[in-house]
């Protein structure tokens, strides 16, 4: 059985077309049928309106599907236009950081009396037991072992091992280095052994030297590796134990490890001495 819907529809479907056959009639012989053709024209009238209505809509409807295939279309590409835009605009920023980086660099290599190479960090150690970095500058280079390697902010560590293209250079921080430095304002004495958490310690400083959180510790030139005067990093803790000659100090290195990118190579002839170290 049909439904009450689908019957409405039949009978408008029929309506519509005798009215049409009406109207052709009326149409070829508007003489013999112009009283007779009031009566269709009156019923399939208002049909017509809304069938009018009803394409109007649907074309409406269907340009309005294309209008929004074509937005999207547009969208997708001005999201892959905003998407290269913003790679671009990265690199311009790391370029722009790089530029900085390099340009304090310069007013390093300007302050130093020796020659410097400049190597880009290509690979850190992930072994939890030594703290060293791979450059990118070797033999071919002019870096040899036991150079030492620095940075604007102070410095970085040594060179231990060399290879045509590649150098590894071992850290500051880490437990096996040894730095002789200097409090920079009162001169005490002492050597910088590295942390396994990042800091550093000044050992062997006498419990009657000059002191103070916050001061300043620089390279002192004495053994032969690091040229003197570099910063090291400043104090950050200081024990002085009632008994014992020596005051344990500990140190912040001006340096940002974690944050190694580029690094400047001071190519002095290392010392005679051989390079200890257990790597």
């Amino acid at each position: 059985m049909f439904s009450k819907r689908a019957a409405l529809i039949v009978l408008v479907v029929f309506l519509i077309a005798v009215s049409m056959i009406f109207l052709s009639i009326t149409v070829r012989r508007p003489h013999k049928s112009l009283g007779a053709g009031r009566i269709p024209v009156a019923i399939i009238g208002p049909f017509q309106a809304a069938a009018t209505r009803s394409i109007i809509s649907l074309r409406d409807i269907w340009k309005y599907y294309f209008f929004l295939i074509s937005t999207e279309k547009e969208n997708d590409r001005l999201k892959k236009e905003l998407n290269r835009a913003v790679e671009i605009r990265n690199q311009c920023n790391e370029i722009r950081l790089s530029n900085l980086r390099l340009r304090s660099f310069l007013n390093f290599k300007k302050t130093e009396t020796g020659e410097v190479i400049a190597a880009e960090v290509t690979g850190k150690d992930s072994s939890p037991w030594f703290k060293t970095v791979i450059i990118d500058k070797g033999l071919a280079d002019g870096v040899e072992r036991g150079m030492p390697v620095v940075v604007p902010e102070g410095i970085v560590g040594q060179v231990v091992n060399v290879s045509g293209r590649y150098s590894k250079v071992f850290l500051i921080i880490d437990i096996n280095s040894a730095v002789d430095a200097l409090v920079q304002r009162s001169r005490a004495r002492g050597i910088i052994k590295g942390r396994s958490v990042g800091r550093c310690l000044f050992k062997y400083v006498l419990r009657k030297n000059d002191v103070k959180v916050g001061d300043t510790v620089v390279s002192s030139g004495l053994d032969g590796v690091y040229p003197k005067g570099l910063r090291i990093g400043h104090v950050t803790g200081i024990v002085r134990r009632s008994s014992g000659i020596f005051q344990e100090v500990t140190i912040t290195p001006y340096v940002d490890f974690d944050k190694l990118e580029e690094v400047l190579v001071v190519l002095l002839k290392p010392p005679d001495h051989e390079f200890v170290s257990k790597l």
